[in-house]
């Protein structure tokens, strides 16, 4: 008897014929990782030479979707292995009402890129990284002294904390002005990391850094 050979016959692409085809329909992962699908990973310059380390773009932190559910916080500076877009994701994570909903913060940032996309015409990841490089504090106070005479001291910010607060204050930026607002909280994000890219006075993080900044000079 004559055997039927195709697709039906052979479901799992083990006749040599159909196997290249079934490859291509079933493999869509084969090629670089990209972001979403969509933002290379390739080409990125950190331009800030101490937040290298500290801003992962690199080896198993090129990521299809930034939820890998690493259990960063098990361990001290574990977190700054954590690849550097889902530490907006999980920042984004906060007060109670959010608390734990990753899948909506995830969200928020897939909008949030598409939109940077648009606005800029460049890489969103590129432009991420450069808004937090710009919105860490270089310099900070800190208290010196008992409870009697206590006062401020400037100090040097390490370059973990540095990437830390830019992530936090541009969150925190974006909450704030789509709180009670007709913006939702993806157009707010991707305003907040384009104005903190480019160094502007309008991003919410760029003008803590330059309050931190100026208190710390005074008190060198």
């Amino acid at each position: 008897h004559d055997v039927l050979i195709g697709p039906l016959s052979d479901p799992c692409g083990a006749n040599h014929r159909l196997a290249p085809r079934y490859k291509e329909m079933t493999s869509p992962y084969h090629q670089e990782p990209k972001l979403f699908g969509k933002w290379t990973y390739e080409n990125i310059v950190v331009d800030d030479i101490s937040l290298q380390d500290y801003i992962q773009l690199n080896g198993k932190c090129q990521v299809w979707l930034p939820h890998t559910a690493g259990r960063y916080a098990a361990k001290r500076f574990r977190k700054a292995t954590c690849p550097i877009v889902e530490r907006l994701v999980n920042s984004l994570m906060m007060h109670g009402r959010n608390s734990g909903k990753k899948i909506m913060a995830v969200r928020i940032v897939k909008h949030c890129f598409d939109l940077i996309h648009i606005m800029t015409k460049e890489n969103p990841i590129v432009v991420y990284v450069n808004a937090v490089v710009n919105a860490g504090p270089r310099e900070d106070t800190t208290r010196i002294g008992s409870a009697g005479v206590a006062r401020r001291q400037a100090v040097d910010v390490s370059p973990l904390r540095r990437t830390n607060v830019a992530i936090h204050h541009m969150t925190m930026g974006a909450r704030t002005a789509s709180f009670r607002s007709l913006k939702t909280i993806a157009e707010c994000l991707a305003d907040e990391i384009v104005y903190a890219s480019e160094d502007k006075v309008n991003s919410f993080a760029i003008k803590k850094k330059d309050e931190i900044e100026r208190v710390a000079k005074s008190c060198r």
